[in-house]
Order: structure tokens, then sequence, then C-alpha cells
């Protein structure tokens, strides 16, 4: 399955937003990279659906076959198709590897549940994109608690979302409930992807 190896950081200054959520990439330099980044022209309403979607497709490290098969799901269930979407992204194992701190990025995390070094519900997980059901526990394999990658990962959380909560003495995290719309991703417009996806 191809995945994204470029600059995060280009990414993040084209699309004009943070895809690490942290703010960083655009400090320095809050414009487009290359030649004409600083003289960027209006976008279109399509332009402006398009970039919506990639500013979350790039946040969550999907392709776009995943995403849209994501957002297909979530289409099936009650309520708001958009926040909907939102919530099923919110729940892969990479995303809550990295919500629970066990990873600095979600391309960490990514790599932590591929290698083989994340258990949930106690047995081995592998796959990123698995779905995690809420009071699901996700935990490190014994052998793996001493990875340095991990231990930096986790001495270097300050806070965390309220819906996973942390064990210290287990090292083990519990997708509690789904998220609030409110604690996830505040500047994206999800409504701009259900139109861009409803053309």
């Amino acid at each position: 399955m191809s995945r994204f190896t470029g600059s995060e950081w280009k990414v993040s200054r084209r699309l004009n937003y943070s895809i690490t959520e942290t703010g960083k990439e655009l400090n320095k330099r809050p414009y487009a990279p290359g030649q004409h980044g600083q003289k960027r022209s209006k976008l279109s309403e399509y332009g402006t659906q398009l970039q919506e979607k990639q500013r979350v497709r790039f946040t969550y490290g999907v392709n776009e076959k995943q995403f849209r098969k994501t957002f297909n799901e979530a289409k099936k269930l009650p309520g708001k198709q958009g926040v909907n979407f939102l919530f099923l992204l919110e729940s892969r194992l990479d995303n809550l590897v990295y919500r629970a701190g066990f990873a600095r990025t979600r391309q960490q995390a990514r790599q932590l549940v591929n290698h083989g070094h994340i258990q949930l519900d106690g047995k081995k997980a592998s796959i990123p994109s698995i779905r995690v059901k809420p009071g699901q526990v996700i935990t490190v394999k014994e052998s793996s608690k001493d990875l340095q990658i991990i231990k930096d990962a986790l001495a270097s959380v300050i806070s965390r979302l309220e819906f996973v909560s942390f064990d210290e003495n287990k090292v083990a995290a519990t997708f509690v409930r789904l998220p609030e719309r409110t604690e996830i991703l505040p500047e994206i417009k999800e409504a701009l992807i259900v139109e861009l996806y409803s053309k």
C-alpha cells in the first residue's frame, strides 16, 4: 500500500494548516512553499473543499482509497455524516496509539503498530486501521516496553484528551468513549468534505 513519504512541513504550508497539530510548521514561514508561495491566488469553491479534504487526509495519514471507504461507512451511521466521519478516523488504532502518548506522531504510531509492538485487549494488533471500540484497552507488548522511542514519547506527554484514559502503573490506555466534536480538529469544516463528495 502506498504511503506519503514527503515533507509534512511542506504539505502543512501548502494547506495552510498544521497536519501534526503542533503549529510548528507554520510558525517560521506561514505561507505556501515554492517561489510564488507568498502570491497565492484566491481558491475557488472546489479548491476550498479539496483543501479541507486534504487537510484531514494528511492529518490522519490515510490514502485516498481508505479515506473514501471510511467516508462511505460514516454515511450509514445515524447523525451527521461529516462528524461521524471524523469519529471513525479518531477510532483507528494508530490514531489512538498517538492520542495515548505511545508515539510522538501518527506516523510513528503507525510504525509501532505495523511492527507488532502494540496489543489490543491483550492480543497482538498489527493493522493500523483497526477500528477500536469504546472500552477496549491498548497496551505495549511486554518485550517492547523498554523501547527508547516509546519511553521518550511517554515522557513528552503534557496532557491527553478526555476520551482516552491512561493508567501509569500498567502503561495502558483505554478508549473511554467517542470524542466530542469540540475535542478534535476545531479548525476543520467537515461540511466542505461532505459537499465535495456529494457532487
